[in-house]
């Protein structure tokens, strides 16, 4: 850690900051640039770096000491997580982010060589930067992971959502055909879903379809009730059908109570007592010998 003794240092590179700004954010793009065709424009990195070196320049003329500014500086830690969180947003591997901030270490350092020949002052510099910076690549490693990771669940709900849809069969009927395995995350999506479509549609009746669950065991029992428990609190009726018999015979065998549910083996027949509730008749289907 250096000390209070070290204000030459400070002052050293918030010259350089300073007087090479230009030369800075030139050197650091060209060195992004190299490796491979970059995530962002050149005007994009353009941008981040001058923000990223102007909140570098003002911090180091605080009071700070040079360990902590990374953690305390807003300005600092704003322009890395901005940095850090662009990146991840354009799926840039997390080595590409961390190869950044090591090229304005390098670009920093070039800096120094060309501003001072005292070597102890070029040693103490080097250390400056290399604290600075090396906290700079923890922050934004960190920030890139918790990114990548908001990205994952929130491309995951979106999944659950396209895979859970509410289709709108007849006139107060709405149906949700259910696929794959159904979990208490899948479960919630498919409970907000179906109630505020029933709130929409205005709708009395409510059909989950699990032809295309391959297995029910408690869990997707126990979510299932949830579910029609909630679409009834709604004031609808709930009907599940695609009760096959191995299904029927696992439920049995399960002890599993579903008597409080109306269940049918069939979307086809689910619609039709659905007609018979709402008082309606069903549509009329042509049948070809």
């Amino acid at each position: 850690m250096l000390g209070t003794d070290d204000a030459p240092v400070r002052e050293l590179l918030t010259r350089i900051l300073d007087e090479d700004h230009t030369t800075l954010v030139g050197d650091w793009i060209r060195r992004q640039l190299e490796p491979s065709a970059a995530a962002h424009s050149e005007q994009e990195l353009r941008r981040e770096a001058a923000e990223l070196l102007e909140a570098l320049r003002a911090a180091l003329g605080t009071t700070l000491p040079v360990d902590r500014i990374v953690a305390r500086d807003g300005a600092v830690r704003d322009a890395l997580t901005s940095f850090s969180e662009r990146r991840a947003r354009a799926g840039a591997e997390p080595s590409a982010t961390a190869m950044a901030i090591l090229s304005l270490k390098r670009v920093t350092l070039a800096a120094v060589e060309r501003h001072t020949d005292d070597d102890g002052l070029r040693y103490r510099a080097a250390l400056l930067v290399s604290e600075l910076l090396d906290g700079a690549g923890v922050l934004t490693f960190a920030v890139y992971v918790t990114g990548r990771e908001q990205i994952i669940r929130r491309q995951h709900h979106q999944m659950l959502e396209l895979s859970t849809p509410v289709v709108r069969l007849w006139r107060h009927v709405l149906a949700v055909p259910l696929i794959g395995t159904l979990d208490s995350a899948r479960t919630q999506v498919v409970m907000t879903s179906l109630l505020e479509a029933i709130q929409t549609h205005e709708a009395r009746v409510a059909i989950i379809d699990i032809t295309g669950v391959p297995t029910v065991d408690t869990a997707v029992a126990q979510h299932l009730l949830q579910t029609v428990s909630a679409v009834r609190l709604m004031g609808a009726e709930c009907v599940v059908s695609g009760i096959r018999p191995s299904i029927a015979q696992t439920i049995t065998q399960l002890g599993i109570d579903l008597s409080q549910i109306v269940t049918r083996g069939s979307l086809a027949d689910a619609l039709a007592t659905a007609m018979r509730l709402i008082g309606d008749r069903a549509p009329a289907v042509a049948v070809t010998e």
